[in-house]
């Protein structure tokens, strides 16, 4: 399982610089553990690009002035907040959720240690979702302006930042499928499969995982009701397909889940 690097720093919290984030804290890395930032740590593959040599390595290392602590229940950013910089977490997990008309939230995304946010706010310069920590976190923060000066020096780093715009679009379109032709159990057996081989690629089980997020998340992320998530979990628990015990989930049989998702592709 993979362990956050503990570098020596100071803190100190930034929630007057940032109102909106209030309960955040803010830890510039020393010059002396500069070095250690990004080129040694163990989530480097899953959100840097590969290949690359000592120079290029110590020029994204400088990248990495800051973390971020968020706590549970607070902020990364806000929809309409000016952006500015890219977000690799590093350790917690994240929802990203819109405000419908209705004023109810709705979640767009779920978001893991070794992926990038904040991609949301190229377009125009500013969020348009809210990015919610949902365990205590802490993310690196990557000024956008320095991430694009170093995205034309080094070619890998400018394949690197398309490719995860290009996982954002494959994403956007797996949710589309997802909510425009699948029906509920079909919902959750992709949504589980996926999350279970996000996890996995992370050095964590291929078929134990501890859910995040509420079964009610669940539901605003794959467009069904509360009572539809509750009911098709305990489906797949008579079905013997998982073992749930309240966040902790279990998959017995992932063919099952797979065979769901593959007789909708299928049809």
């Amino acid at each position: 399982m993979p362990q956050p690097i503990h570098l020596h720093r100071t803190e100190q919290g930034n929630a007057a610089a940032h109102p909106a984030h209030a309960g955040a804290t803010v830890i510039p890395i020393s010059a002396g553990s500069i070095k250690v930032a990004c080129s040694n740590c163990n989530l480097r593959e899953l959100c840097m690009p590969m290949g690359l040599n000592k120079e290029e390595l110590d020029r994204i290392d400088a990248v990495v002035e800051i973390r971020r602590k968020v706590k549970k229940g607070d902020y990364l950013f806000n929809n309409g907040e000016k952006f500015s910089s890219l977000f690799a977490i590093r350790t917690g997990f994240f929802k990203t959720c819109i405000t419908a008309e209705d004023g109810r939230d709705q979640v767009t995304g779920f978001q893991m240690a070794g992926e990038v946010m904040g991609l949301d706010g190229i377009v125009n310069d500013h969020h348009t979702c809210d990015a919610v920590a949902l365990e205590d976190a802490e993310v690196c923060v990557m000024p956008f302006d320095r991430i694009e000066e170093l995205s034309r020096e080094i070619g890998s780093m400018q394949r690197h930042v398309h490719k995860i715009m290009s996982r954002e679009i494959v994403r956007e379109n797996g949710v589309m499928l997802l909510l425009g032709s699948m029906r509920a159990e079909e919902r959750l057996a992709a949504f589980l499969l996926n999350l279970v081989q996000r996890l996995h690629a992370r050095g964590f089980s291929q078929s134990e995982l501890v859910l995040r997020m509420t079964r009610e998340e669940i539901g605003s992320y794959l467009g069904l009701k509360l009572e539809t998530v509750s009911r098709t979990f305990s489906k797949f628990a008579e079905e013997k397909i998982i073992e749930v015990k309240q966040r902790h989930v279990r998959i017995i049989s992932s063919d099952a889940l797979r065979d769901l998702v593959n007789r909708t592709e299928c049809d």
